[in-house]
């Protein structure tokens, strides 16, 4: 367990929490030529206990390994509809791990992805940035603010930086199928499956799409940002939290996603649009603008189309995968 090369001289050896997601994961793969990664124990998701004293352990052999440290917590199952007890064993997972990091608080940072749309879901008036007020309409956009809160004290108490990443709807390679989330991916897989794809919401609903492995350079330029000396970062001021909105802060529909779809299957999307107990909690307009670090976003992102081209080609090597391992 964190065996590897040796930290590069001034950069922060990094430990990816949630590796194994869509934002983690790609994350990783960013991470080969600007740092060292810290390789930490498996963590047994499904097992809370265990989960937790592997997250414990992790955290313990960071400090005893690095002069100077980073976390990047993209770990989460939540999603809408999460039970409250759910997202209650995540949030003390999250706070077990921070307090296992407090005793060398003043030698790192820690970064988290928490999830715009969770907690701007029932505030207005849209766009929202980074001042706007939160207002979450289900538990899982309370918790979200709830380990936001977290951090922030953790800093105030221990020192150290952190940054708040509040995150637009995120698509591409590596969607999790499983969760009852990613629009772009469920349209993909029902596409190749030959089924209708349900929606849950109005086709007038807007949504920021962005695309996951620009969301990693975003949130590792920003991680970069956070720890620089002087006015720009945090660390010169003695410490501080800084929340940033990562979007594409360019809405679409989702009767512009379909036709997007459209083009790109070179046939309409079948969809059935219906109705769950979520959709009360589901925001009309989620647009989203940063009004923090700007310059971080003066760059080219994925276009929609070749994202979703990306997610189509992964979902289709998966299903050939899936079937060819079938088929033995």
């Amino acid at each position: 367990m964190g065996a590897g090369p040796p930290v590069a001289p001034g950069a922060p050896l990094t430990w990816v929490v949630g590796g194994g997601g869509l934002l983690g994961g790609h994350v990783r793969a960013a991470l080969p030529g600007r740092r060292t990664e810290f390789v930490g124990p498996v963590v047994p998701w499904s097992d809370p206990d265990r989960a937790r004293a592997a997250l414990e352990e992790g955290a313990a052999a960071l400090l005893a390994r690095a002069d100077h440290w980073q976390v990047l917590w993209c770990a989460g199952a939540g999603v809408t509809g999460t039970s409250q007890a759910q997202l209650d064993t995540e949030l003390t997972m999250w706070g077990a791990t921070l307090a296992a990091l407090a005793p060398g608080a003043a030698r790192g940072s820690v970064a988290f992805a928490s999830s715009a749309g969770g907690v701007y879901a029932g505030s207005s008036p849209s766009p929202f940035d980074e001042s706007s007020p939160t207002r979450p309409l289900a538990p899982y956009g309370q918790a979200k603010l709830t380990a936001e809160s977290m951090l922030a004290q953790w800093v105030q108490e221990h020192g150290g930086a952190a940054f708040v990443a509040r995150i637009a709807n995120l698509y591409g390679p590596g969607q999790d199928l499983t969760k009852q989330q990613g629009l772009v991916s469920q349209l993909c897989w029902a596409h190749l499956e030959g089924r209708p794809a349900t929606i849950w919401v109005s086709l007038d609903t807007l949504r920021d799409y962005l695309y996951a492995p620009d969301c990693a350079s975003l949130l590792l330029d920003a991680s970069d940002r956070l720890v620089e000396p002087g006015p720009r970062g945090s660390c010169g001021s003695g410490g501080r939290t800084v929340t940033k909105v990562l979007a594409s802060q360019r809405p679409l529909t989702i009767g512009a996603v379909i036709g997007e779809l459209r083009r790109i299957f070179r046939s309409r999307p079948s969809v059935v649009l219906g109705a769950s107990p979520t959709s009360r909690v589901q925001a009309r307009d989620l647009s989203m603008v940063s009004r923090v670090w700007t310059d971080l976003d003066d760059r080219t992102l994925t276009t929609f189309p070749a994202g979703v081209a990306a997610t189509l080609a992964d979902l289709r090597l998966r299903r050939q995968l899936a079937q060819g391992q079938r088929s033995r």
